[in-house]
């Protein structure tokens, strides 16, 4: 689990947050409890809009616990297309982001 993935506030304007992005293509927008309100993905912060995260952001994201297993992670991110998955704690605040990549790596022992 990566544990520096980028995060941002609901009223953070997206030249903000894009200016620090880094390699990142993604952005999760926390409250100030840091509980996951959505998510800012490729599309909203390639836009050259200049609009609050809230505004531009998928609200409700999935996300996993850290005690889902590797094995299931790694079939619904395959299941579903996706690169990677949010995990939060169970009252919904942000742990860190499982990469599809580092799971299989892991699940495989590479």
């Amino acid at each position: 689990m990566r544990v520096d993935a980028p995060t941002c506030a609901p009223d953070e304007r997206l030249r903000e947050v894009r200016a620090r992005l880094g390699e990142w293509d993604t952005c999760f927008v926390l409250d100030a409890d840091g509980v996951v309100l959505g998510r800012l993905g490729r599309s909203a912060l390639r836009s050259d809009e200049d609009v609050s995260a809230q505004e531009a952001m998928t609200n409700g994201p999935g996300t996993i616990r850290p005690s889902a297993r590797l094995e299931w992670c790694v079939d619904r991110m395959r299941t579903r297309d996706l690169s990677n998955l949010p995990v939060t704690s169970s009252d919904g605040r942000f742990l860190g982001l499982l990469t599809r990549e580092g799971a299989e790596r892991a699940l495989h022992g590479a």
